[in-house]
């Protein structure tokens, strides 16, 4: 079981930089979108996925500077 959440974690950050590649800073904010849309219709799951897609997003992106 641990190897298929390690394999899951691989395929979130290849899924997550492959959206920024094509969308840039806005795969983030779509990211985001699917998870409200998933949780609108009560996919928990695919929800879930999406968000841990958004998390990576957000740390392919790095620190913002202030």
């Amino acid at each position: 079981m641990v190897k298929e959440a390690r394999m899951l974690a691989v395929e979130i950050q290849t899924h997550a930089r492959k959206l920024m590649e094509t969308h840039g800073p806005s795969a983030i904010a779509e990211a985001a979108q699917k998870a409200r849309n998933f949780e609108k219709i009560g996919d928990e799951k695919q929800a879930d996925t999406w968000r841990r897609i958004e998390a990576a997003l957000l740390q392919l992106r790095g620190p913002r500077a202030s």
